[in-house]
């Protein structure tokens, strides 16, 4: 009996430290709605710790109520309804504290099919986060139907007009609209991209395809694409380090990464940008530092996340995703990213990645 004894307390042990990994809150009471266990999430979101949550009844502890003021634990009634009925759908519930949570139950029955209730499960999942989810995709949709109606507009009120008024145009107007039309485009094009990606880096589905790159070579390409599109060539800096190692990495991600980067610092900063590549022992940096205001200490944590844009940027335009991609991209080849303040006093933006195998991991 002794021994019966220690293995069922060894078991308990094991159920409480298994309940109290789960991230949501739970709560498992009998049919009658006395609670039996509270894990450590529903403790923290509720305020209502276990000890004095265990042996009571819901309603004296947990009394959740709908935006009605109905009493939940009620209306879910265990012991009467349907027998077939297992499940509670999840739905926002109040404490009397005020704060929101979103209630799901499970009735479990014995036997599965047709049983008496032997015991709930209720999952808890804060309020706030899924207000703060809701208002995330409600400010990408907001972005995504500002950013496309600029270049849309234009490509309409372009093609229109030269449809309707085709003869009246010189082919050097023409040439004009049809090179604008294809500008907007590409800009329709990047958003798509960018929103491609975020759904990749947020699901976890991003793919690492790696070869070996040159990652000098891909930071000079880059800069003789800013040159040829306008920017003056002594804007640029590139300093390499010696004996950088072989660096297996996805070259399109690479290029997307520095491409960002490069174009925050243009959009943001000031003076001269540097490119920084060198040799960190398990892999290398890439510094990318313009001469501009810089970022204050107290945004630093702000920049990668979605919808950032720096204050004192002197273009307009941009999603604000775009740092919030680079981050992604970067953490996706196993690497880290951070921002400081430059020497020259403007922002440096440095990102580390492991040299990488052929055969390393995708993510």
């Amino acid at each position: 009996m002794h021994g019966a004894d220690t293995d069922g307390r060894v078991v308990a042990a094991a159920c409480t430290i298994a309940i109290d990994d789960l991230p949501d809150g739970l709560i498992v009471t009998d049919r009658y709605g006395c609670v039996l266990a509270v894990n450590r999430a529903a403790a923290r979101l509720t305020g209502v710790a276990m000890e004095r949550a265990v042996g009571r009844h819901m309603n004296d502890v947990f009394p959740f109520r709908d935006h009605d003021g109905r009493d939940w634990w009620k209306a879910l009634d265990p012991e009467g309804g349907l027998r077939t009925r297992v499940r509670a759908p999840e739905r926002p519930l109040h404490l009397p504290g005020g704060q929101e949570l979103y209630v799901a139950a499970r009735l479990v029955r014995e036997p599965e099919r047709g049983g008496e209730v032997e015991r709930v499960t209720i999952t808890l999942r804060d309020g706030g986060a899924r207000a703060r989810l809701e208002r995330s995709r409600a400010d990408l949709v907001s972005t995504v139907a500002h950013e496309l109606r600029s270049p849309l507009t234009s490509v309409k009120g372009f093609t229109a007009t030269l449809l309707a008024k085709w003869t009246r145009f010189t082919d050097e107007q023409k040439r004009v609209m049809l090179e604008t039309v294809n500008n907007d485009a590409d800009r329709v094009t990047r958003l798509i991209t960018e929103l491609l990606d975020v759904s990749r880096i947020e699901s976890g589905r991003l793919e690492v395809r790696r070869q070996v790159v040159d990652l000098p070579a891909r930071a000079r390409r880059l800069i003789a694409g800013r040159v040829a599109a306008g920017e003056p060539e002594d804007r640029f800096r590139l300093i390499v380090g010696d004996d950088l190692p072989e660096m297996w990495l996805d070259q399109d991600k690479i290029d997307q990464i520095l491409g960002n980067l490069v174009e925050n610092a243009l959009r943001h900063g000031r003076g001269t940008v540097t490119i920084e590549i060198e040799s960190v022992g398990w892999g290398v940096a890439v510094s990318v530092r313009d001469e501009g205001e810089g970022i204050e200490p107290e945004l630093a944590p702000r920049v990668f996340r979605q919808f950032w844009r720096g204050g004192n940027s002197r273009r307009r335009g941009g999603t604000g995703l775009g740092l919030f991609i680079v981050k992604g991209l970067v953490e996706a080849h196993g690497g880290t990213i951070t921002v400081q303040r430059a020497p020259e006093g403007g922002a440096e933006f440095r990102f580390t990645v492991p040299t990488g195998t052929p055969d390393f991991a995708s993510v």
